[in-house]
C-alpha cells in the first residue's frame, strides 16, 4: 500500500475518532445535550418501586415554607438554590444533587430526616442543572468552588455560630469531597457522600468501557482537551481521592453495592484516601442512589452517629 494511501487511512481514522469523542463530549458535557432520561436509563435504578414513598413525603416537603436564594460564582454565573428554614436556624445542610438533576428532587425523601431533626435545609443547583446558569457541566471540579459560595451564603443567613453539614448525591457527592480539600470554615462540621465517584475521568472511562464498550483511549484524552478549552478544567485536575487525602472535615461514605453507574470500587478508593475521621456505609443489593430507600433505617442511624460524633 502506498505511503499516501496509509496517510489517507491515518487521517481517516483520526478524524473518525474526533467525531465519536465529541459525540460523546457533547451529550455528556454539554447542559442542552445531557439528558435526565439517558441518565436515569444508564444508572438502572428501578424508582417506580418507591413512587409512593417520594409522593408522600414530596407533599410534606413542599408544604414546608421555602425560598428561592440566589449567588454569584468566581466566575460570574448566576446559581440558584431553594431554602428551606427551620426554628432556631443554627443546623444547616447544603445538599448537592447528582448529574442532571436539581436541587429541589435529590432530597424529597430526606426532608422529613432533617427537617425533623431541626435542620434548615439549602438545596442547591450545581452550575448548568436547575435554574443556575451555565453551559458547561462542572462535574465537580468547578461546582466545589460554587460550595464555598453557598457555604458564605449559610453563614451570612445563619450566623457565625451555625453549623453546616454537606450532604452530596452521585456528581453532588463528588463535589462535596473534592471541596473537603479546600481550606473550610470552621462552620462545617461534617460532609456525607452517597454513591461519589473519584474523578470526571474515572467515571467516564467506566462508562465507555461498561454501557457504550467502548476504549477509553483515544476518546477521553480528546474530551479532555475539550473541556480544557471550552468548559475551563480538565477531566483529573481535580480528583476526590486526592482531595479527601487533605480532608480535616469528619465524613460518612454511603454506597451499594449493586451500583453499577458508580461502581461501589470507587467509595471503596475514596474511603481509604480519606485522612479525616470516617464511616462507611455499605447497602447491600442496592443500585445507584438507591441506598436510602433500600435501607431508610440504617441510612439514618449511619446519620445519628456522624451527628453525634460531630456534636450536631
Amino acid at each position: 500500500m502506498k505511503k499516501k494511501n496509509i496517510a489517507a487511512l491515518l487521517g481517516a481514522a483520526g478524524f473518525a475518532e474526533f467525531l465519536i469523542s465529541a459525540y460523546f463530549y457533547r451529550r455528556t458535557m454539554v447542559r442542552s445535550e445531557a439528558k435526565v432520561e439517558r441518565t436515569m436509563k444508564m444508572a438502572g435504578t428501578d424508582w417506580s418501586r418507591y413512587a409512593d414513598f417520594i409522593a408522600e413525603r414530596k407533599e410534606r416537603f413542599l408544604a414546608w415554607p421555602h425560598d428561592d436564594v440566589w449567588i454569584s460564582s468566581d466566575d460570574g454565573l448566576k446559581l440558584h438554590g431553594t431554602f428551606f428554614e427551620n426554628r432556631d436556624n443554627k443546623r444547616v445542610v447544603i445538599c448537592c444533587h447528582g448529574y442532571t438533576s436539581e436541587g429541589m428532587k435529590d432530597y424529597i425523601a430526606l426532608s422529613d430526616y432533617y427537617l425533623n431533626h431541626n435542620f434548615s435545609m439549602l438545596l442547591v443547583d450545581l452550575r448548568a442543572h436547575g435554574q443556575s446558569e451555565g453551559k458547561y457541566v462542572g462535574f465537580g471540579c468547578k461546582d466545589r468552588m460554587d460550595v464555598l459560595k453557598w457555604i458564605e451564603w449559610a453563614r451570612q443567613k445563619c450566623g457565625g455560630d451555625a453549623k453546616i453539614l454537606l450532604h452530596g448525591t452521585s456528581m453532588g457527592a463528588a463535589t462535596v469531597l473534592m471541596a473537603s480539600g479546600l481550606s473550610l470554615p470552621e462552620q462545617v462540621k461534617g460532609i456525607v457522600a452517597d454513591c461519589g465517584f473519584t474523578s470526571p475521568k474515572e467515571v467516564f472511562t467506566h462508562v465507555l468501557h461498561s454501557m457504550y464498550h467502548m476504549p477509553a483511549f483515544p476518546v477521553i484524552q480528546i474530551a479532555d482537551r475539550m473541556n480544557k478549552k471550552l468548559a475551563g478544567y480538565g477531566m483529573d485536575e481535580c480528583n476526590a481521592a486526592r482531595e479527601v487525602a487533605k480532608s480535616k472535615t469528619p465524613t460518612l461514605f454511603i454506597h451499594g453495592d449493586k451500583d453499577t453507574f458508580v461502581p461501589y470500587r470507587m467509595c471503596e478508593k475514596l474511603y481509604r484516601s480519606c485522612a479525616a475521621n470516617k464511616w462507611m456505609l455499605t447497602v447491600n443489593g442496592a443500585a445507584h442512589a438507591e441506598s436510602y430507600y433500600k435501607e431508610t433505617a440504617n441510612y439514618e442511624k449511619a446519620l445519628d452517629t456522624l451527628l453525634e460524633a460531630i456534636g450536631m
